[in-house]
């Protein structure tokens, strides 16, 4: 009989990790980075993954024991830690879709880059309280050497991984290159099939494909993050998004939005092309502010066949690129770009990373920005507990951002609908296509309140009992 320990996401949205043990062959799934967690209340800027060596300790298992890792798709928090499990000695392949592979060297040598700026941040102010210095979890080499054992998998393709264990990529309409994961592992003779959703994705996100449906499993892990509620219509949270900009619009000032750089960046600009294209965008300046995002936009212009839009003027336009889109937009990728958008008083859309504000350039136009009374901030996205966008949804008045306390004057916009995630509803009915299996339910990557209130809905909805784990647990199947 196989083993699964859930050593991360487990009551919490970020770090997804899971170990699977088939005889004497280990397959860790996941290999995500601690996000938001630990952070002080007042600032946001307390211990992170990030950057902090002591605050990450061993993997809780022997790396050299790992046969194969898999990865549903690109984003940090599920594919962070790869740089520091080659770090520390593995040297096995690594599993994910084409498109995650074509991501993963922008995003993680870019995690690599931030890590080392804010280990230098950091060490400035250690050597003033007379404390040791500390390295940043892993450099440059690292992630080279991480990126040297990715294989990439087409959609569809079923593979042996490993003697007795095969593995299919399926879409989960999250992010490009994002997977749900089936993998069968055959054990004395009989075959038990672990299904993992991965994220989910919305589906009314303007570019992705709707999940696929899977039908059978033995175990299923799935996602969390939404599982307490819905995401209001889209149309609901265009027309929010579009008064948000003319408010900013009359009141003269900037619209700060921290957005992913994979996925939301690239839906944020197509809303805009669309606001653009009727007439009602009142703003003359758009900047995506992220050497990350330019580059993720770029991948995705290559990849417009795995779109989901029927659009018929925006799939001729983007032929092209994303400027035939949208003109008035501009990639800043430069750090003397960048500061330079810090004098600009008013009148501009300055979309940055990270998501959650707990890194990247948003911070420093945050900085600049927050104290006036007509900076517009437009929250898009799920800002975990912890994290410096938790706190300003949660109506901070003051935050400590770089070293300076910061007073918060500017208006906070929270719009719920542009989530790449599935929403409850849509959990239940992804999850609905496999209820004549039943196969047992695990609840992962989510808050406690998310899941509790999945766990309540499947029992109402399909008389099916989903378990909560906690970090740690061993479960057989």
């Amino acid at each position: 009989m196989s083993t699964l320990t859930f050593y991360g996401a487990a009551q919490r949205v970020t770090g997804s990790c899971y170990l699977i043990r088939s005889g004497q062959q280990q397959i860790l799934l996941e290999c995500g980075m601690l996000q938001g967690e630990n952070n002080n209340k007042k600032g946001g800027k307390g211990k992170k993954s990030t950057n902090k060596e002591e605050s990450a300790p061993p993997f809780p298992f022997s790396v050299s024991e790992i046969d194969a890792v898999i990865i549903s798709h690109a984003h940090l928090d599920h594919s962070g830690m790869l740089p520091l499990l080659a770090k520390q000695g593995y040297n096995g392949p690594i599993y994910m879709t084409l498109q995650t592979q074509a991501l993963l060297p922008t995003m993680h040598k870019d995690a690599a880059f931030l890590q080392q700026k804010d280990a230098e941040w950091e060490n400035k102010r250690r050597a003033r309280a007379g404390k040791r210095a500390i390295a940043p979890l892993y450099d440059m080499d690292d992630v080279e050497r991480e990126l040297a054992l990715c294989e990439g998998m087409a959609y569809g393709t079923v593979s042996e991984i490993l003697p007795g264990i095969r593995l299919c990529f399926r879409e989960a309409g999250h992010i490009l290159g994002s997977a749900i994961v089936e993998l069968w592992i055959e054990d004395k003779g009989e075959t038990r099939k672990l299904v993992f959703s991965g994220d989910l994705g919305n589906s009314q996100a303007p570019l992705m494909r709707d999940p696929a449906v899977i039908t059978e499993a033995d175990l299923l892990l799935l996602e969390s993050t939404y599982g307490n509620r819905d995401h209001q219509p889209l149309d609901q949270t265009l027309s929010e998004f579009s008064a948000a900009l003319d408010a900013a619009a009359q009141s003269g000032g900037n619209v700060l939005i921290p957005s992913f750089a994979v996925g939301r960046t690239q839906d944020l600009i197509y809303h805009l092309g669309q606001l653009y294209h009727s007439g009602q965008l009142k703003q003359n300046n758009i900047f995506i502010d992220s050497p990350m995002a330019t580059s993720i936009s770029e991948i995705y212009e290559q990849n417009t066949r795995l779109f989901n839009k029927d659009d018929p003027e925006f799939r001729e336009i983007m032929t092209h690129d994303w400027q035939q889109w949208l003109p008035i937009l501009r990639f800043t990728r430069s750090v003397e770009e960048s500061m330079a958008l810090n004098k600009i008083a008013g009148g501009a859309i300055i979309i940055a990373g990270s998501g959650m504000c707990h890194g990247g350039r948003i911070r420093h136009h945050l900085k600049y920005n927050l104290w006036r009374k007509n900076t517009h901030l437009i929250i898009v996205g799920f800002q975990a507990r912890g994290t410096l966008g938790r706190l300003l949804v949660d109506g901070v008045k003051k935050v400590k951002i770089l070293g300076s306390e910061i007073a918060v004057k500017a208006q906070v916009h929270t719009l719920g609908g542009f989530s790449a995630h599935a929403g409850q509803s849509q959990l239940l009915a992804w999850a609905g296509h496999m209820r004549k299996a039943m196969p047992r339910l695990y609840l992962v990557h989510g808050e406690s309140e998310s899941m509790l209130a999945l766990q309540k809905r499947f029992v109402e909805e399909y008389n099916w009992d989903a378990s909560i784990p906690t970090l740690g647990e061993v479960i057989h199947f």
